[in-house]
């Protein structure tokens, strides 16, 4: 979907088309979740600090998020895609992949989807096709908004040739920094590099999967069926929080959030842990794992607190989270516990 949670926005607002707009937070620390094509003019995208957005662009109109309604609109969006294709894998409220493998025409079933999607919910989408999930999801990138790109696996070497290896999803900032400084600058320089140079530099798994992403290499399948392995809640303080009398009472209500939606999906976890962030932004994480999954908030909000308690934050903390994981492991225990929905 083409700027998903600001379309949906401007939908309820069409007064706003136009102009540079970003879904965001209030508070000090918020950070963009989504910006208009108009506001991404301005250097302003995903993650940019909300803060910094404003001085870039003064003129920029702030919207509060609303995922519930996010939520609802996705739900719209994937059932048109199922009406029109057998074998779709959600990824995430705004994006998925089609099998188009067993269809006769995939140009002209794609070209249907895109319409269908546009008339039924009035929103733009861009799609990508090609061999794997990879060069298909470069494809669907690349002429945004409301692209249309078809690559085979060659036509993405050659394209994305020039590119910051950073392009393609799964070679992170700290690995470009690396092969920076080995020189590698573009997708296609790290391609031609040797895999035995790579191991050297990178270990001999990781290595040889940069150059595999490099060459746009992807063996990966769709999956039809996505079961959640974990389920979290966080929040970021506008003012730091100092001890455990300041942090519990949130600990308590983020932990009552997250079974509150455990509970509504039938979910159920093994293993709670607890994210903190100080103030000199260094990140700790505890966990425990219990003998049997759980999504009561009495036994979460137990092992929550003793683990923030055994940790006594020895700074000032800026973000505090919540976490409920093996969610797949008790799905594969218990096939008909779970409910599934994607």
């Amino acid at each position: 979907m083409d700027a998903f949670y600001v379309s949906v926005e401007l939908q309820r607002r069409p007064e706003l088309r136009g102009k540079p707009v970003v879904v965001a937070g209030s508070g000090a620390r918020a950070v963009v979740t989504t910006a208009s094509y108009e506001a991404r003019r301005f250097g302003i995208f995903s993650a940019t600090p909300a803060a910094w957005a404003r001085r870039r662009c003064p003129d920029v109109v702030f919207v509060t998020p609303d995922f519930e309604e996010y939520r609802r609109r996705s739900r719209e969006v994937m059932a048109v895609l199922r009406e029109h294709i057998e074998r779709v894998e959600v990824v995430g409220l705004d994006e998925a992949y089609l099998d188009l493998s067993g269809i006769g025409r995939p140009r002209a079933a794609a070209r249907r989807v895109k319409a269908a999607v546009k008339e039924r919910t009035g929103l733009t989408c861009s799609i990508g096709i090609g061999p794997s999930k990879l060069v298909a999801k470069m494809a669907s990138d690349a002429e945004k908004p409301d692209g249309f790109v078809v690559l085979s696996q060659e036509d993405a070497q050659r394209r994305f040739a020039g590119s910051s290896p950073g392009l393609v999803p799964g070679i992170g900032p700290k690995s470009v920094e690396r092969l920076k400084e080995k020189g590698i600058l573009t997708l296609g320089a790290l391609a031609s590099t040797p895999e035995a140079d790579l191991a050297e530099m990178f270990g001999a798994r990781l290595g040889p999967h940069l150059r595999s992403l490099a060459l746009f290499e992807d063996e990966r399948t769709i999956e039809t069926v996505r079961i959640a392995k974990s389920e979290s809640r966080e929040t970021t303080f506008e003012q730091d929080l100092r001890g455990l009398d300041a942090l519990s009472p949130v600990l308590e209500r983020l932990t009552s959030e997250l079974c509150s939606t455990l509970v509504r999906s039938e979910s159920a976890g093994r293993t709670i842990g607890i994210k903190v962030r100080l103030d000199d932004f260094s990140t700790h994480t505890r966990a425990r794992s219990l003998s049997a999954p759980t999504n009561e908030f009495s036994v979460v909000h137990r092992v929550a607190s003793q683990l923030l308690a055994e940790f006594d934050p020895p700074r000032p903390v800026r973000l505090l989270g919540v976490r409920v994981a093996g969610l797949d492991e008790a799905a594969l225990r218990d096939p008909g516990q779970l409910e599934l929905s994607v």
